[in-house]
């Protein structure tokens, strides 16, 4: 559920620098796939058939990804978009008989670069909002909530948690949205709000939590259960996920590539790959089975 960029207090971030020990997201560490799916996956003529001359002849799919969002997006070992969101995204360019490109971006400098035509799709967690579907088309893929965690042993209620300090990655809802409207709901009670701190990683949000530098962290639900799982017995669940939104992967509105992706990513859905791919990375919970296409704007 990620949105515009927000500065990272200095003194947070360069604390972050000392907290790598906790949590490393920089492979897959036995959890997801550990082959390239789009290798097996036979090209969908009836989806093929939908995409513009331009894509078709060019043989990729430029994919616009700030890999910084485990287990959705991030890096492997070797500095690699990875994640089932990146394989989703292998496997839709594979179904379009196509070869993914990814093109690493700051998350708010994708849509614009969409925008201009330097890239095709976005594929990095993006939830599907009216305010966005302004500016360009969302095939909806995943249903995610927000969930929150704490350190263990330390019961925290989302729904009361004035005057904590709250740990997020900048740039995502949680950041913008979520807390902030929990923060404001206190200081209307007459209560202390609450502290947000963010970090430009999810790893760094969750290593302050970790570590005792914040009393919880909120993120989106694939997110923070990957991360109470990365830390061992550091981090627990604090309630149930809520708020539940569907991902969407961002495409030009003027391209004439939305249904191709839409008629790609079903394709992947019908014939067991989706399910596969976020089976072999523990987010099934949040699959669907009708791809969509702008689904904030008819709900």
């Amino acid at each position: 559920m990620r949105t515009r960029l927000v500065a990272v207090p200095a003194a947070f971030a360069a604390a972050a620098l000392l907290l790598t020990g906790c949590v490393d997201n920089s492979s897959t560490g036995g959890t997801g796939s550990t082959s390239a799916p789009e290798a097996s996956i036979a090209a969908d003529d009836a989806a093929v058939a939908l995409l513009p001359d331009d894509v078709a002849e060019s043989g990729t799919l430029i994919v616009g990804i700030d890999p910084t969002y485990p287990p959705n997006e991030f890096k492997d070992a070797d500095g690699n978009p990875t994640g089932w969101g990146a394989e989703l995204a292998e496997a839709v360019a594979a179904k379009l008989g196509l070869e993914a490109e990814f093109q690493v971006a700051k998350f708010d400098n994708i849509i614009p670069s969409i925008k201009g035509g330097k890239a095709d799709i976005g594929v990095s967690s993006f939830t599907d909002t009216v305010e966005r579907e302004e500016q360009v088309d969302f095939v909806n893929y995943y249903e995610a909530g927000i969930m929150w965690a704490s350190a263990k042993g330390n019961e925290v209620d989302p729904d009361n948690a004035c005057g904590l300090k709250v740990a997020v990655q900048a740039t995502t809802y949680e950041d913008t949205d979520e807390v902030p409207a929990k923060s404001d709901a206190c200081v209307a009670a007459g209560k202390d709000p609450i502290e947000k701190v963010p970090f430009d990683t999810q790893d760094a949000a969750t290593n302050a939590v970790a570590l005792g530098q914040a009393d919880a962290l909120s993120a989106d639900s694939p997110v923070t259960l990957y991360a109470i799982q990365q830390t061992g017995d550091k981090l627990q669940a604090a309630g149930e996920s809520f708020d539940v939104a569907p991902y969407g992967i961002a495409v030009g509105k003027d391209r004439g590539l939305t249904e191709a992706i839409q008629a790609a990513m079903q394709s992947l859905v019908d014939d067991g790959t989706y399910g596969d791919i976020l089976e072999e990375w523990g987010v099934a919970d949040g699959g669907i089975d009708e791809i969509t296409i702008n689904a904030a704007g008819q709900g």
